[in-house]
């Protein structure tokens, strides 16, 4: 056993990885997109929209976990859908904690790219429009390239949450071992045995590892991409 750990636990470590990899991987594109369309339009409902996206900061994850069984379950609107024609389920499968682990960080996500996005100088971006550039060229050639400290610092905090989220993930594809049980829900097993605080204690020090190498990574990256957008 390596670390002192079983392989069932090594396997919820991995799982972890691979859950926040694809959740994060999957929502940015959408987050990007969301965090511009906040930072630069103004349409009727834009608080609502607001509102839905920071929603799961609030809401208990419970709560989060609870709607995604009703909406992506196999007798929810959407999953019924899916397994119908595609044969595809989220609920109780590693692909339902990938959701769950992307709902939970998208809030965090949305913010850091949409912050970096209000930072843009719109002169820039209107220069380049009134010298004919599309708005997708604009977006890709002037905005993009300005906001990829923060798209970078979002993807990898989004990562770093969705190695930590429990509740929903509980709550939505269950705990598993070898399916649907990720780290935070190793731990959680292991607190229920007893004699088993020693191996939640190492699994514990290895979240906490990987979230501050997340973190620092984040700093690091962002502050080198900055430079090098600043040098130019």
């Amino acid at each position: 056993m390596f670390l002192g750990l079983t392989p069932d636990a090594w396997q919820a470590v991995l799982l972890s990885l691979r859950v926040s990899f694809f959740a994060t991987v999957v929502s940015l594109p959408l987050g990007i997109l969301v965090a511009h369309v906040l930072a630069r339009k103004s349409f009727p409902g834009k608080q609502l929209l607001n509102g839905i996206v920071h929603l799961p900061l609030i809401l208990p994850p419970v709560v989060t976990g609870y709607l995604l069984l009703l909406t992506f379950g196999r007798r929810g609107p959407v999953g019924a859908v899916l397994d119908r024609i595609f044969g595809f389920t989220f609920a109780f499968n590693w692909t339902g904690a990938a959701l769950a682990a992307g709902g939970m960080a998208f809030p965090l996500m949305v913010r850091a790219i949409r912050l970096s996005i209000e930072a843009v100088d719109p002169g820039l971006e209107q220069a380049a429009a009134t010298l004919g550039a599309s708005r997708v060229r604009v977006f890709a050639t002037i905005t993009l390239p300005l906001v990829v400290p923060g798209i970078i610092t979002g993807a990898i905090l989004a990562f770093a949450k969705g190695m930590g989220e429990f509740g929903a993930t509980i709550t939505f594809v269950s705990n598993i071992p070898g399916r649907t049980q990720t780290l935070p829900s190793a731990v959680y097993a292991f607190l229920q045995v007893p004699g088993a605080e020693s191996s939640a204690a190492r699994l514990v020090v290895i979240s906490i590892t990987i979230a501050m190498g997340a973190l620092l990574a984040s700093e690091i990256l962002a502050r080198r991409v900055a430079r090098r957008i600043g040098s130019r």
